[in-house]
């Protein structure tokens, strides 16, 4: 492990033994690095801040912690020390996805052997496969790894869109217990949740409200790397039926959250998070600094927050 993080990290010595219930605030949690390689003491830090501020599970090796330029050796490394610091106080969620069905049954068998909670399993990208395919692809992880299987549907990303036909088919696999939704549409979620009784989570900071509003638990959140407790107040606002004050909540951190995805995502949430002296402003390429225009944008907008 000493050779992907700067500092090394203490033995995992607990486990969170409650039902895999997704609900409530997950960050999708970002991944400094400096000097090329993961800052392990800052990410440690970063999980420490999440969990004071009642973040409810952690995300790691997501799009937002930039997975796709870890090597496999890197990306189990990052699972290990996340098991290992968040200690059990709260769930972790592995992103384990890959377009090879085999490369992502490994990651979830090495997840489910470092003690990740349950695996974040994106749509297999590039290659598009048809609906038979994809059921196929998911089925085949879940019959091999006995853990909780969270799709994650991205067409943004992934250049397909999982229908929910295909969706209420997959929650028919017992281990195959929820969606990540980032379509972006309301249609979308009602149409899932018609159709079977899967747990939804949005996948947009934005639609986090309407989406809730129509029967989804909660949010695999970018913002909430910034701002984990309202995101958090956000989604227990909805839970409780005050819509009311969710809507206020809503409309107050709804230019963050734009904000978020002035450019493509990490860059402007981990340049945020420099501006905010949380983390070093270092990504891998192909990933680069924000144009800047947009980083002077995205320093208004944080300036008007009160959060620089």
């Amino acid at each position: 492990m000493e050779s992907f993080y700067t500092l090394s990290a203490p033995r995992y010595t607990l486990r969170w033994e409650d039902n895999m219930d997704f609900k409530g605030s997950y960050v999708a949690l970002v991944t400094p690095f400096k000097d090329g390689k993961v800052d392990g003491e800052s990410y440690r830090k970063l999980i420490e801040f999440h969990i004071d501020n009642g973040t409810d599970g952690i995300l790691a090796c997501g799009t937002t912690g930039e997975a796709a330029t870890m090597s496999t050796e890197e990306h189990k490394a990052h699972l290990e020390i996340t098991v290992e610091t968040v200690n059990g106080r709260v769930p972790v969620l592995a992103g384990t996805g890959s377009n090879s069905t085999e490369e992502a049954v490994g990651l979830t068998s090495f997840a489910k052997k470092a003690g990740c909670d349950a695996a974040l399993v994106v749509t297999p990208y590039y290659n598009k496969p048809t609906p038979e395919g994809q059921y196929r692809h998911f089925s085949r992880i879940a019959s091999e790894v006995d853990i909780p299987i969270m799709l994650y549907n991205v067409p943004g990303r992934t250049g397909t869109c999982m229908l929910p036909e295909t969706i209420a088919r997959l929650s028919a696999v017992d281990n195959i217990v929820a969606v990540k939704e980032a379509s972006g549409s309301v249609q979308q979620v009602m149409d899932i949740l018609s159709r079977c009784d899967i747990t939804v989570m949005s996948g947009d900071d934005a639609q986090t409200l309407p989406f809730m509003s129509v029967g989804a638990s909660g949010v695999v959140s970018v913002v909430a790397n910034i701002v984990p407790g309202k995101m958090r107040d956000l989604v227990e606002l909805c839970a409780s039926g005050d819509m009311e004050g969710a809507r206020k909540l809503h409309y107050e951190i709804l230019g963050l959250c734009g904000a978020m995805f002035i450019e493509t995502n990490p860059l402007p949430v981990k340049t945020s998070m420099s501006m905010m002296g949380l983390i070093e402003k270092e990504w891998r390429l192909p990933l680069c600094e924000m144009l800047p225009q947009n980083e002077d944008k995205l320093r208004k907008v944080l300036e008007q927050y009160g959060m620089i």
